[in-house]
């Protein structure tokens, strides 16, 4: 009943529909967080695209300059040879044929799989069971490459995905509530700056629609996206 209470009072005084500087608003997001746990700050770009269009759609990744504060686990499926430096590139699962037996039972204990382009022709045999849960490596994501050390480190350092969902909106970690405020805002910056790059040529119109940061637990916070360029 805390959480609620505690929600019902922060509830009381937001004002829904202003649209809020993106350094005030993280923060209020700060300064709200009434749980015990970091949480993390969400973004949430509405983008004005007709999702039923394929050539709308948009997916892609970013390295957040400050670390996104996620702790990820990379698996990295490769011959041999370059097994040993996925490992000492601090890859936490590594193996060939062996992982992706492992995979075909459904076993899956990692965040990100990184796979060298020989090894794609033997992925397809798992694909039904890592493309329902976006891990299927993707040459475009920078997850189907030969430098492996390169891609894991990315991978460990705040490397972050992003696609729209149905509803034309992208979603996004972008940092966890104790980053300072100067972080938050430089990580958001480079998400935002990413995501308008990825227009797609056939949009027409406003690409993106609006801006909301939130922590986990708090509420949507629509920002100034004109602050954002």
């Amino acid at each position: 009943m805390k959480i609620t209470k505690n929600r019902k009072i922060l509830l009381n005084n937001f004002d829904a529909g202003k649209v809020y500087e993106p350094l005030e608003a993280i923060k209020i997001l700060k300064e709200k967080s009434f749980v015990k746990f970091n949480e993390t700050i969400d973004i949430s770009i509405n983008l004005g695209i007709d999702t039923n269009k394929t050539d709308q759609n948009i997916k892609g990744v970013i390295n957040l300059p400050k670390g996104s504060g996620k702790k990820v686990k990379v698996a990295v499926i490769a011959n041999q040879d370059k097994l040993d430096e996925a490992r000492s590139n601090g890859a936490d699962i590594v193996g060939s044929e062996d992982l992706i037996e492992t995979i075909s039972k459904s076993k899956i204990d990692f965040d990100i799989l990184i796979a060298t382009p020989d090894m794609m022709p033997k992925l397809g045999k798992v694909a039904k069971i890592l493309g329902p849960k976006g891990l299927m490596p993707n040459p475009k994501l920078g997850t189907v490459t030969n430098e492996i050390s390169k891609s894991v480190k990315d991978a460990k350092s705040g490397q972050v995905k992003f696609k729209n969902d149905k509803s034309g909106i992208v979603h996004a970690g972008v940092g966890k509530i104790d980053f300072s405020e100067e972080d938050l805002l430089e990580n958001i910056k480079t998400f935002y700056s990413s995501v308008v790059k990825s227009k797609p040529e056939t949009t027409k119109g406003s690409f993106i629609k609006k801006v909301t940061i939130a922590s986990t637990m708090g509420i949507g916070l629509t920002i100034n996206q004109a602050s954002l360029r």
